[in-house]
């Protein structure tokens, strides 16, 4: 589909053999990002990220820092005590809630919010910043301020278009504030690193702690700017704490909403957990059918159903035979992809079994199901955000049933969703927890 967006020509893809030749066939033709005015001046210094970072060499060594330091396994691994400890915090206030005399319902979509935002905050910068609090405040009020279709992302060669709007305003306030705030950050790590705490420890360090090392080492073999890290550190909040959050809140609403698979994937923890008494991660990859749950979501539910835009950067590219003008804003629609009943049965009911059968996975190689994207603008965080995912439903759903408040019928719950780069519930997302397996929290 082609399409214009004031002064913008966009390209949407929405069939898996399109998405196959944008991100596998030309994949270094549509490998850089866009970026509008507005984006420009919100993300200053975005060239220095990984996110929206022109495709390049600077991108390339920054995409390595993230494979081999940053977002290893063994890295996401290593925070697994930040996520035990925020997970307890979680079933706490959930427990307490169900407690009550008369138990009180729940915004589980808050809950799992902070639960999420605060073991990214963690594992970024760890927990001994004193301004922690105004940072993760700071961070929300930036997703809810990025810019979309403004009057100056529509027509960028108008200065009118520029004058008249208020955006600019508010992005250049935001970026003032968050640019010192992060200074204060990095020069509170450096004194702690001067002072040689930590330099023993490698599996005490916090993401921000390994790039000021790799930054450090003169015969470092990815040098890094004070911009780098700086922009990092924001690209891996976003991508790690919004989608994330987002994706745990479409689980839990998808589960009440088919009791069903909700029993059976309860009866499996329950069965699995029985003499621990408790999850942990050593656990997760025994539980099939959780696993299920969690692709069926992805598939109904992509984190960013549009992705991310790409560019053309070729100035003779053809997408399923069509000329696609260097330039040209690139759309790949995952969630319309992921619904098109030509590749799925059903495609708009929730059935984690149907995984069972078709084998296929999210990590690059099915365009049928690309929640994540593919070639080498695929999403790196992956593994750091099925970490946070993975625990906190497992969590969630051994310890609690779950129902509606006031009586309400599961076919009542407002699945509506709102518009934004992720696409979140709109409604809150307020359930009554009833405890079933006592938790053991030490």
């Amino acid at each position: 589909m082609s399409l214009r967006f004031g002064e913008l020509r966009v390209m949407v893809a929405s069939s898996p053999d399109a998405a196959r030749e944008i991100m596998k066939l030309h994949d270094a033709a549509f490998a850089s990002r866009p970026l509008s005015p507005m984006q420009e001046l919100a993300y200053h210094g975005a060239g220095e990220g990984v996110i929206f970072a022109p495709y390049g060499e600077g991108w390339r060594q920054l995409r390595k820092i993230c494979a081999v330091e940053l977002l290893t396994p063994r890295r996401v691994h290593s925070f697994r005590h930040v996520r035990a400890d925020e997970l307890s915090l979680l079933l706490l206030s959930i427990s307490a809630a169900a407690a009550a005399t008369s138990p009180s319902p729940v915004n589980l979509g808050e809950r799992i919010a902070a639960f999420v935002a605060d073991s990214t905050v963690r594992a970024i910068i760890g927990s001994r910043f004193e301004h922690r609090d105004e940072y993760l405040r700071m961070l929300q009020e930036g997703i809810k301020i990025v810019p979309g279709m403004t009057l100056p992302d529509l027509f960028p060669s108008s200065r009118i278009a520029r004058l008249v709007s208020r955006v600019p305003g508010k992005i250049e306030r935001h970026r003032r504030g968050m640019q010192k705030l992060i200074d204060t950050i990095i020069t509170e790590h450096r004194e702690r690193r001067a002072s040689g705490k930590d330099d023993d420890d490698e599996e005490e360090e916090d993401l921000l702690d390994v790039l000021l090392r790799l930054q450090k080492e003169v015969n470092s073999q990815y040098p890094l700017t004070t911009e780098n890290i700086k922009t990092v550190m924001l690209d891996m909040f976003g991508a790690g704490s919004e989608t994330s959050a987002t994706m745990l809140q479409w689980a839990m609403a998808e589960l009440i909403r088919n009791p069903r698979v909700m029993r059976k994937a309860q009866e499996e923890l329950r069965r699995a957990l029985a003499e621990d008494g408790k999850v942990t991660e050593d656990k997760l990859p025994t539980l099939h059918y959780l696993h299920l749950v969690i692709k069926e979501t992805l598939r109904l539910h992509p984190p960013a159903p549009l992705l991310l835009p790409r560019k053309c950067g070729s100035p003779s590219c053809k997408v399923l035979g069509y000329d696609i003008p260097e330039g040209t804003m690139v759309i790949v629609n995952a969630w319309a992809i992921s619904r098109d009943p030509a590749h799925w049965q059903n495609p708009d009911e929730f059935m984690p079994e149907r995984f069972e059968r078709c084998g296929r996975d999210f990590r690059g190689t099915d365009f049928e199901f690309i929640p994540f994207g593919a070639g080498r603008r695929m999403c790196p965080g992956m593994a750091f955000g099925l970490a946070h995912i993975e625990l906190a439903l497992a969590a969630l759903l051994f310890h609690f049933d779950w129902e509606l408040p006031g009586g309400m019928a599961v076919e009542e719950l407002d699945m509506t969703e709102a518009f934004g780069v992720t696409t979140q519930l709109q409604s809150d997302l307020v359930v009554v927890a009833v405890p079933r397996v006592p938790l053991s929290i030490e």
